[in-house]
């Protein structure tokens, strides 16, 4: 989790902000309008595509309010039948889930070494019928950590099939500043504004999923769209005829939306991007300092193929020794670390993502504890089982704890 600068809290709690009511009339929410009309337009600006809506309320609803203004798009222009989605297999999990939502089909593309088969999704597209293909949605960089250089290429095939190509934005922090999705070809992509833009991230806490779109969609966005009218004043605009209507009683978390306001002005141009340069440095520092114990499918210094924001450890070597994945990330926690995501993208792996704002000592901490790990596994693998072993807790039977739980109520000193 990156660090959420506590000038984003500062503003958030702003009584012009946190008191305000949605249905209050437009003259009185001057401020907030503006804030958020600025919004749409830094992240038009970062997206490099047309228009961009703040109604989603997360990531996966992004994605749900996205196939829901791609398929409008089509019945629109007479084409109801484009209802294939192609997704490669490595994708987020939330990207078929949101698919099934808008009664799309999800068709996996196959990756080779971590990035999209161009064999293999040329012979989807003409298998499936190029006249049934809605769109392509793809993570860039993806889930192996991995900037897709066939994007190109990729997006030319999908367009040529007269299909979208939707961007998953989870991955942002890694190409702010250095690219824009919509020169690579993104036709309409969401944000994860809790995540690239600083706020809170993870533990199920609030979100924004704004979505940015290229011209030919933009009729079919959610209202209200928030305007700026020729005298300079804000408003909610209600009158658009082809909007698919509302995915959310107004918009996406305001918090989250003025946290991120705050995080893009306080970085400006420069700052944004520094952050992915940070990222993409400190996922390859670490991994350089771990990939000679943890071997690294898709990091390959030799070959001249680096990782993006993030990277894959499967270690073959040490599983070898008969001890499982969670042994390694529950010996982690013995270290004051979060064990990283497991088992995804690849089975087997750990994901790591030290975020853009750790500094070159916490990263050596974390290096040298997962190298300590590696040689208590290579000395003694017949205790790693136990681990944790200096936490409060004992490892706990994670399957008796979701079939039985055992709650504890703890007194009030309040």
């Amino acid at each position: 989790m990156k660090l959420n600068p506590r000038i984003n809290e500062w503003a958030a709690a702003l009584p012009g902000f946190s008191q305000l009511h949605p249905l209050q009339d437009d003259d009185t929410l001057q401020g907030a309008l503006r804030l958020l009309y600025e919004v749409r337009g830094f992240l038009e600006a970062i997206s490099g595509l047309d228009e961009v809506s703040l109604q989603p309320a997360a990531g996966a609803h992004g994605e749900y309010t996205a196939l829901k203004v791609m398929r409008a798009y089509y019945v629109d222009i007479g084409q109801p039948n484009r209802t294939i989605v192609l997704a490669p297999d490595n994708a987020h999990g939330t990207n078929p889930a949101s698919c099934t939502m808008c009664g799309a089909n999800v068709v996996p593309v196959k990756t080779n070494d971590g990035c999209t088969d161009l064999d293999d999704l040329a012979r989807l597209i003409k298998e499936h019928g190029p006249e049934n293909i809605l769109a392509l949605m793809i993570t860039n960089p993806n889930t192996a950590g991995i900037f897709d250089h066939h994007i190109e290429e990729i997006a030319n095939m999908v367009h040529e099939a007269g299909a979208q190509v939707y961007l998953d934005g989870a991955n942002m922090n890694a190409i702010l500043g250095v690219t824009l999705p919509g020169d690579f070809g993104v036709d309409c992509m969401h944000f994860n504004t809790h995540k690239t833009f600083s706020t809170p991230h993870g533990c199920g806490g609030p979100g924004a999923g704004p979505i940015a779109v290229r011209s030919h969609l933009a009729p079919y966005l959610p209202v209200p769209q928030i305007m700026m009218a020729d005298d300079g004043s804000f408003y909610l605009d209600k009158d658009r005829p082809k909007s698919i209507g509302k995915v959310r009683s107004f918009i996406g978390q305001f918090g989250v939306l003025v946290r991120c306001w705050t995080y893009i002005s306080a970085c400006g141009p420069n700052g944004l991007r520094n952050v992915s340069e940070k990222a993409v440095l400190n996922a390859n520092y670490s991994a350089a300092l771990l990939c000679e114990r943890y071997e690294m499918p898709y990091f390959k210094p030799a070959a001249k193929q680096f990782c993006a924001h993030e990277f894959v450890t499967v270690p073959k070597t040490l599983l070898s020794t008969g001890i499982a994945l969670v042994d390694i990330a529950k010996r982690m926690i013995d270290f004051g670390i979060h064990p990283p995501t497991m088992h995804w993208p690849v089975h087997n792996c750990l994901m790591i993502e030290p975020t853009e704002t750790e500094s070159k000592k916490t990263l050596d901490h974390f290096a040298s504890v997962m190298l300590r790990i590696a040689d208590e596994i290579e000395k003694e693998p017949q205790s790693m089982p136990h681990a944790p072993f200096e936490s409060v807790i004992s490892r706990a039977d994670e399957v008796a704890a979701a079939r039985k739980p055992q709650t504890v109520h703890l007194p009030d000193h309040s």
